[in-house]
């Protein structure tokens, strides 16, 4: 199988510099190309059918993806960053921005949601009267069902069931609201910030 493929890395791969740049811009050059193969090859199938990348270099990096960390994997890896060094790399990285992007607003999502779950259970009708004054196109029936199915649950040690179908409803209600989201998403970075800058504190004060 690895005789398809020349994984020959060496000083012909970057001859086609107008300009050659001097060998520590190279190396560094290659390092970030070495990099981007390394994290292309742990994209799933479906993200790495998405960068559109040539057949043979699509080919490559499905077969690094499952190989051991070891000589041949190296090299192959050398081959897929030779690959790269001689295309225009600007819309795979486009590409893996806008996945980053996407990846990034699901862990918001994920956040938001998981945390009025926990809220929810732990603080019950005081936490649904906020919520609801917050979100009143809520199904207050459906959720107040929920909400007492799930604090039961946990009392009684069971499997997770109805919290996580709290989850899931409140992840699938609240984040139809774009508005709702970027307000939490504020939230969430000023707790980041406030969190930051009481360590920072704590730390000068300890000094």
């Amino acid at each position: 199988m690895t005789e398809e493929y020349d994984y020959e890395y060496n000083d012909s791969d970057v001859e086609y510099y107008a300009i050659r740049p001097n060998k520590t811009q190279i190396k560094r050059d290659l390092a970030v190309l070495f990099a981007l193969a390394e994290e292309v090859s742990a994209l799933s199938a479906a993200q790495l059918k998405n960068l559109e990348l040539p057949e043979k270099l699509h080919q490559s990096v499905t077969e690094v993806s499952g190989m051991a960390h070891t000589g041949a994997r190296k090299r192959l890896l050398k081959f897929i960053t030779a690959q790269f060094h001689k295309m225009d790399i600007e819309p795979v990285l486009e590409k893996l921005a806008k996945m980053k992007t996407k990846s990034a607003h699901a862990v918001r999502e994920h956040h938001i949601a998981e945390r009025w779950r926990d809220r929810l259970c732990a603080e019950g009708n005081d936490a649904l009267i906020i919520l609801f004054d917050e979100q009143p196109q809520l199904d207050r029936q459906h959720l107040r069902q929920l909400v007492r199915n799930a604090q039961k649950e946990a009392e009684l040690a069971k499997p997770p069931k109805s919290s996580r179908l709290l989850y899931r409803y409140l992840k699938e209600s609240l984040l139809e609201d774009d508005d709702y989201e970027a307000e939490n998403n504020l939230e969430f970075e000023d707790e980041e910030n406030e969190m930051i800058s009481s360590s920072e504190n704590q730390g000068n004060h300890s000094a």
